[in-house]
């Protein structure tokens, strides 16, 4: 029996994977899903990597930890703080070794954010109304609207910290691209998969939010891999 350790991407929470839960948990798996300080402007990626290995404390060594979008910059962290199987960075951006995010060229489409404002404390968030098309193009109306409601405001320090990974944890990793993802670049995705990983990129049919689209074709994946 594998543990799936769940970590959301930027403005999300552990409520983004509702649907992805059950169908891994129907093929005989646990789930700890976390909930990140992603609206606290002090914490970084480490930060991030300390709160999945903390939530993960007591747990065996068979763990899959799977990072959706700006988490993939502290899964690796997970990794190097405790034993885990296997790192499935899934539609997620991937650290570049002294550099920072916003360093990195070509990880994002074009115009994808255009709509995002910042508050006081330079959050980014989705204004009323923006994220159903902006963040979920490819949902139906209802789940977009669902997902919509939940989002929360997303601290800058992750994007423009150099990273603090100094070295790669020796870890099996798998990226799951999807074809239709309008956020990360999916030609970006299969290149820096390539480059970092030294993996072929897995081609999921989905846009940039598979655990809401298809959660049942994704937990197969999952599980296969």
């Amino acid at each position: 029996m594998t543990t799936f350790a769940l970590v959301h991407g930027a403005w999300h929470g552990a409520w983004c994977w509702e649907r992805l839960e059950p169908e891994l948990e129907a093929r005989g798996h646990d789930v700890v899903a976390v909930d990140l300080p992603c609206d606290d402007p002090s914490l970084g990626s480490a930060d991030y990597a300390t709160v999945v290995t903390r939530a993960l404390d007591g747990v065996a060594d068979d763990v899959v930890v799977v990072g959706h979008s700006l988490a993939g910059l502290a899964i690796p962290l997970v990794a190097l703080e405790r034993q885990v199987r296997r790192l499935v960075f899934l539609c997620a951006l991937i650290p570049q070794v002294g550099l920072s995010l916003r360093e990195q060229e070509g990880v994002f489409v074009d115009g994808f954010g255009a709509a995002l404002v910042r508050d006081e404390l330079d959050r980014s968030y989705w204004p009323d109304g923006a994220a159903e098309q902006g963040m979920y193009p490819e949902c139906p109306p209802e789940a977009a609207a669902w997902a919509s409601a939940r989002l929360r405001r997303q601290a800058r320090l992750p994007n423009v910290e150099t990273t603090p990974l100094e070295t790669w944890p020796a870890v099996e990793s798998t990226y799951v691209v999807c074809a239709r993802d309008h956020a990360v670049d999916p030609a970006w995705s299969r290149r820096a998969a390539r480059e970092r990983l030294g993996v072929e990129a897995i081609e999921l049919d989905a846009g940039h939010s598979p655990f809401l689209t298809c959660p049942r074709e994704l937990a197969d994946l999952l599980t296969g891999s």
